[in-house]
């Protein structure tokens, strides 16, 4: 079977770790007898990519590292990623499901003539036959599935493989023209407009996740709510701890019922059965309650810790590793207190 690992680098000309995770996959499918592979490269510095991982095992390097390349756009990076499949001669087309990949490539497997699945998780060879696996109904059915269409484009979700390591070299790689017309460079990048770093609070990297429920929002103790207060302790531990942020549906309704809450929450931090369901190594849980979201969105996570006042709270009880019987404004202030 002929495998492409199709990659692109960054601004700096280097591979990403998603494009290292997909080239080991592909190095591991091409173990059986009679297995090729090739790596393709798109974006500026492509050559020089090629080198740093010329130790991985492929018969051939192709890249396209045209100045047309060089920033993320549609037209251009379809064209480019086609001539690439077709080039290739690939049966098979491993690619990192990056927001790049993710826009381009369904447009360049109807070029290429192929098929194309996304969110794949894994893919394993056996006697010529690939079997690919993936999530179903929000990541809550594993199927597995072939297909006998070739060639057959596989988008692979990132963070699930140990990233390629290995020594560099000269690649020899070949550059491949590609014809672009005047239509394909009508879009252009012209400036980067983003919060600051601090500001985010999805972060999918993050050793751990927070996640905050309704609780903060409520009466506390004195009968009275504190959500200018629930609002300073939980950015103050994000920025400290450099956690990445979740939120129970019920937080997050508040804002549509017209209820005031913590504003820099939106439905995009939402996890659970109708929300995300992120992968991080360790997560802390407070003010949430219920089962059913913490089992499907927390399923990925490692290591699950919550503070609860309720010891017999159900999430508390069934799901977490450790619990902190405690008020969450107190619990949260020391440990702001400790990580200052």
């Amino acid at each position: 079977m002929k495998i492409l690992a199709l990659l692109h680098t960054q601004e700096d000309g280097s591979l990403p770790k998603a494009a290292l995770e997909v080239l080991a996959a592909a190095a591991a499918l091409k173990g059986q007898p009679g297995g090729s592979l090739a790596v393709g490269i798109i974006g500026q510095g492509a050559a020089g990519a090629a080198d740093t991982v010329a130790g991985c095992g492929a018969e051939r390097f192709l890249t396209v590292g045209a100045e047309t390349v060089a920033q993320p756009r549609y037209a251009t990076d379809t064209a480019a990623a086609a001539a690439l499949i077709k080039e290739s001669g690939a049966e098979l087309v491993v690619a990192p499901g990056t927001a790049r990949f993710a826009r381009c490539l369904p447009g360049a497997a109807h070029r290429a003539g192929a098929q194309i699945d996304t969110h794949i998780i894994s893919a394993r060879a056996e006697g010529g036959n690939v079997q690919a696996q993936r999530w179903f109904y929000r990541q809550r059915i594993l199927g597995s599935f072939s297909r006998a269409a070739r060639p057959w484009v596989l988008l692979a979700d990132t963070g699930l493989n140990a990233p390629w390591q290995g020594a560099a070299g000269a690649a020899g790689a070949k550059e491949i023209a590609v014809s672009f017309d005047d239509a394909d460079l009508r879009t252009s990048v012209i400036g980067t407009r983003a919060p600051a770093a601090a500001a985010q609070t999805i972060k999918p990297d993050a050793a751990l996740l927070f996640v905050a429920g309704a609780g903060w929002t409520k009466k506390q103790k004195d009968g009275q709510t504190h959500i200018a207060a629930a609002g300073a302790l939980i950015q103050g531990f994000l920025h400290k701890a450099n956690a990445s942020l979740g939120s129970s549906k019920s937080l997050v309704d508040l804002q549509s019922e017209g209820q005031e809450t913590l504003n820099f929450m939106t439905h995009m931090n939402q996890v659970g059965q109708t929300g995300s369901t992120p992968r991080h190594a360790k997560g802390l849980s407070t003010c949430c309650h219920g089962e059913e979201p913490h089992a499907v969105g927390w399923r990925f996570i490692n290591e699950r810790r919550a503070v609860n006042l309720d010891p017999n709270c159900g999430w508390a009880q069934g799901k977490a590793d450790v619990v902190y019987v405690g008020d969450a404004f107190e619990v949260m202030s020391k440990l702001n207190a400790l990580l200052s």
